[in-house]
């Protein structure tokens, strides 16, 4: 039998991440080899689970881990951010029930880096690739041989918190010209190069943090996490959590800021708000929506030292957790004593 990856903090989402009801849906927006299904499955023996990934050759082999839990299961092959699109739709139209548990591993498999063959990896010679979906977009080599240097300066820089940005894009497009880069290895040793000599050879490889950049803009990680997060938070049932595993600062932050900003109490719409104030004769007083989400997690869980010990790359995962509030139940209103004395007098 194949050896399966088991996923990062594991123990504490199972921990955290209690169904509501035990027959509820729990949607995993990011199946990868199905590490987390299988161990929701086998815990929860009523749970039903829907899979969503880009990827086919890797849903196959989740597919075939999960075969035991027959229908329990189902799976969608597609982005996470189109698939909330639609599925929030579907929701909020009565064609579809809310999940109690929606869970994303913004972390890109190990599959990816070992199995895949598109240029993941530092090691090896592969195509230069990095699509999670082999089928549809840019490849990272059409990246790097067709932007300009501002741009691929700046996709390192904001996607990889580069130092050396400026160098790097400066190298490639040098040494591209009537040799287009096709491999991960030539783009690898080309970085390496770049870079100030007594950078070449610290604790990291001096390409990981550009290849990191690239395989973020290949596959729009970040523009998909914000769209799909929000989504997924409005589809949750009330009492529904949400969980987020991010493993970079920019996927951290992307997650933390959302999170507060649904936690917060929407304003009411400027216009009914200002006239209400105003004392506008016969204005309705403003219902303020309360919060959608309450933070579990005020600081992330991060993993125990006997799991870094383990497997060195999940040091960096940090898991986030919310709470679907009600949001029809109204907020705290400071302004409406006042309003109410204003309209009555």
């Amino acid at each position: 039998m194949d050896i399966v990856h088991v996923p990062v903090l594991l123990a504490e989402v199972l921990d955290r991440l209690i169904p509501p009801r035990p027959d509820g849906l729990m949607v995993d927006a990011t199946l990868g080899e199905g590490g987390h299904a299988e161990a929701f499955l086998s815990r929860y023996p009523e749970l039903r689970y829907l899979g969503v990934d880009a990827d086919e050759v890797i849903q196959a082999k989740a597919r075939k881990r999960l075969a035991p839990y027959g229908d329990r299961i189902r799976f969608a092959r597609m982005y996470f951010d189109e698939f909330f699109g639609e599925f929030r739709k579907e929701v909020e139209e009565g064609r579809q029930e809310r999940p109690g548990i929606v869970l994303f591993d913004l972390g890109v498999s190990m599959f990816h880096f070992r199995e895949s063959g598109r240029g993941f990896s530092l090691q090896g010679d592969e195509p230069l690739d990095m699509r999670l979906d082999s089928t549809t977009g840019r490849t990272a080599s059409d990246l790097v041989n067709g932007l300009d240097r501002t741009e691929l300066e700046r996709i390192f820089r904001d996607f990889g918190e580069e130092p050396f940005s400026g160098r790097i894009a400066r190298v490639i497009v040098e040494e591209r010209g009537g040799h287009p880069f096709s491999t991960s290895s030539r783009l690898a040793q080309t970085i390496s190069r770049a870079v100030p000599g007594k950078f070449r050879h610290g604790r990291i490889h001096p390409a990981t943090r550009c290849f990191q950049a690239l395989r973020i803009a290949v596959n729009d990680e970040l523009g998909r996490a914000e769209r799909a997060l929000r989504d997924a938070a409005e589809s949750l049932e009330v009492g529904g959590l949400l969980g987020v595993i991010s493993f970079h600062s920019l996927e951290d932050r992307i997650v933390k800021n959302l999170f507060r900003s649904l936690a917060r109490t929407p304003d009411p719409e400027a216009s009914e708000s200002d006239a209400a104030l105003k004392g506008a004769p016969g204005a309705p007083i403003p219902k303020t929506r309360g919060p959608l989400l309450e933070i579990l997690t005020r600081k992330p869980i991060a993993p125990g030292p006997e799991e870094t010990a383990a497997n060195p790359a999940s040091r960096s995962a940090k898991l986030r957790i919310a709470r679907r509030a009600d949001p029809e139940r109204p907020a705290p209103d400071k302004y409406r004593g006042r309003r109410e004395e204003e309209q009555s007098s």
